[in-house]
């Protein structure tokens, strides 16, 4: 799935260029637009009582993007363990189609106590609807 955000003013920094910080702002944005696209919204998996707080980020700056730049963002998922997820982005110029960052989050879910959720039990169909998208995808494993 890709999103495109595009690069507002106040995100750039004294050089003009992006601030670092926001690519994981964006990352998060297409994160939750992949969930919306899988027909998962998050605030559907929070309503049926579970939580998927972020437990890592990471993003390898390639080259620098500029005020108006239009960024596509590529989400796929690329780890699934019924509790813990994983999922990459690469982040490139709609234009150029010039690599701007990559990236990866890692996720779990929680139950509202707190506990591990093992969603293949607790949500099943989110479970179903996860693996036929990493399969299509060729991720899952």
């Amino acid at each position: 799935m890709a999103y495109v955000h595009q690069a507002q003013y106040y995100e750039t920094d004294q050089m003009g260029i992006i601030h670092h910080s926001n690519y994981i702002r964006w990352m998060e944005e297409a994160r939750v637009a992949y969930m919306d696209d899988l027909g998962f919204p998050y605030k559907r998996v929070e309503e049926a009582g579970i939580m998927s707080p972020v437990l890592s980020v990471s993003c390898e700056y390639k080259s620098m993007t500029y005020f108006g730049d239009r960024v596509c963002i590529d989400v796929k998922m690329t780890a699934f363990h019924g509790v813990k997820y994983e999922l990459s982005y690469v982040l490139t110029d709609e234009k150029t189609g010039e690599v701007r960052a990559t990236g990866t989050s890692g996720h779990c879910y929680l139950r509202k106590d707190g506990r591990p959720a093992n969603i293949k039990k607790e949500l099943p169909e989110l479970y179903q609807t996860i693996r036929g998208t990493m399969e299509k995808e060729g991720t899952w494993k």
